[in-house]
């Protein structure tokens, strides 16, 4: 089943501008794709194809005049489905906007537009972003591509499996606690978590905090940079933003990093993550092939001391700011996981923020310390393998009991509270034969060398069997055959491709 939409976005891209293939030509083909397998999957939600249509026939007539064109021109690009999108209804996952169409796109959806995206596409998430798992009361759940019975993580896990099945070639995303990481690692694709600023917004609820960003996704780096390229702003709305001294050539064609030059630390928790023991080993393996190739590779877990109370109390102030007029309207408004964080939220005091903050700022200043000895940090993306995707969250981890998604998220979060740029890129498969992610985190503000390092890694990883990235059975998808009789999690043997 091979055709235009498995191809880079990068090369699709240059074929383009080269005349080689018509954007109209490319989208009728992305929206074959979509057809045949996303009924498998539910990944992509509300589509506007033929507006999309209409934007490609004026992509293609720029084409054939000459004109200049933008980085992404021609490319179809699916919107996570909580960014407002004009004239395309943007749900949030949430019941009350189910018919909501914004008249306006925000500043990332009109950037991209204005580096000649098409935007098509709406992409599942959970509501309002929270949760571990992609499902939510308007669409219902986003299935695995590699086993739609099984689930694509969260938040961005439209996203992601839209991706792995070569839907679109380029899908945006957003990370709190690992959201664009995550469902990533689950999908066997690229996803980018930027130094925060970098993707300016103009709709943070709070404009201060590291915690919440927007970022890119794709196939692969290269095409995860070129997104990001065109994703960044230093829009003076945000006062998180700011001007970069790397101009956008920069983040789409980052400069080539010499893996053997690096000093690279690993981690398998954190120091205090839960993580299930076929994890741990799936890591520990790929870790001691990588270890020939650096400078020098050390285990050491970064000074995270009291992460896990201060995430949970500055993350809540952010339910606090932007549910509290539906709280005290209805709390039923609100779903579980959303009405959850916003109750425990309430449950903290000033002093709880106050020491929190404190303990955010104490842990920053030692992971900088820690990256003076450090180029890289290691990391697995994910603490477990896929779980039934009709589950809010796992209670139990191969014997390991969980109180909630956030038990599962350490692996992640514990990075978004530092501010780092952090990347997930495949690694071949878990020992249950689902992907298995690595994520690669840089030093605050490097997000071009982050990018780099990573991609180096990839090019690697494609003479490493074992490494390659996965690809799911399209043909079984757009079948729909055998799917959902996913009975048990035990072990399989794995499979590479």
């Amino acid at each position: 089943m091979t055709s235009l939409c498995d191809l880079t976005a990068v090369e699709l891209r240059r074929l383009i501008g080269t005349r080689q293939v018509s954007p109209v030509e490319l989208l009728r083909d992305c929206i074959a794709r979509i057809e045949a397998v996303n009924p498998a999957l539910n990944a992509i939600v509300a589509t506007g194809f033929e507006g999309g249509l209409e934007a490609a026939r004026a992509a293609e007539a720029q084409v054939m005049r000459g004109d200049s064109l933008g980085p992404l021109h021609g490319l179809p690009v699916g919107i996570k489905d909580l960014n407002d999108t004009a004239g395309l209804r943007t749900t949030y996952g949430s019941p009350m906007f189910r018919d909501h169409v914004p008249q306006d796109d925000e500043r990332v959806v009109a950037a991209l537009r204005q580096a000649g995206a098409i935007i098509v596409a709406k992409t599942n998430t959970p509501e309002f972003g929270t949760g571990g798992n992609t499902l939510n009361d308007v669409y219902g759940a986003t299935g695995n591509a590699f086993d739609p019975a099984l689930s694509c993580a969260g938040s961005s896990g439209g996203s992601a499996v839209a991706l792995a099945a070569s839907m679109l070639p380029l899908c945006t995303g957003s990370d709190t606690g690992g959201s664009l990481r995550k469902p990533a690692s689950w999908s066997g694709v690229v996803g980018f978590r930027p130094t925060p600023g970098l993707v300016a917004s103009e709709r943070r609820r709070q404009g201060w905090s590291v915690l919440s960003v927007q970022g890119p996704m794709g196939r692969d780096v290269a095409d995860t940079a070129l997104l990001l390229s065109a994703m960044a702003s230093a829009d003076s709305r945000d006062p998180m933003a700011h001007p970069r001294a790397e101009g956008p050539e920069a983040l789409a064609r980052p400069h080539p990093v010499d893996l053997s030059s690096l000093r690279v630390a690993i981690s398998t928790d954190l120091g205090f993550a839960p993580i299930a023991p076929s994890i741990r080993r799936v890591f520990a393996a790929r870790m001691a092939v990588l270890a020939r190739i650096y400078a020098r590779m050390e285990p050491e877990n970064p000074d995270m001391a009291g992460v896990e109370r201060a995430y949970r109390v500055i993350r809540c102030t952010n339910f606090i700011t932007g549910f509290r007029k539906y709280y005290e309207q209805d709390p039923q408004l609100l779903g579980a996981n959303t009405r959850g964080n916003y109750e425990e939220g309430l449950r903290y005091s000033l002093a709880d923020l106050a020491e929190a903050q404190a303990e955010q700022t104490r842990i920053y200043r030692a992971f900088q310390e820690f990256f003076t000895r450090h180029d890289l940090l290691l990391l697995p993306c994910q603490a477990l393998t896929p779980f039934p995707k009709t589950q809010p969250y796992p209670t139990e981890m191969e014997g390991i009991p969980l109180t909630g998604y956030f038990d599962t998220s350490g692996i992640t979060y514990g990075i978004s509270i530092t501010g780092h740029p952090a990347i997930c890129i495949p690694c071949g498969l878990d020992e249950y034969g689902m992907p298995f992610g690595l994520q690669v985190v840089g030093p605050r503000g490097a997000d071009a060398f982050t990018l780099a390092a990573a991609q180096a890694l990839e090019q690697l990883f494609r003479s490493l069997p074992e490494f390659a990235r996965p690809l799911p059975d399209l043909a079984r998808l757009a079948a729909n055959t055998g799917l959902g009789k996913t009975a048990s999690r035990q072990p399989a043997e794995p499979q590479y491709r």
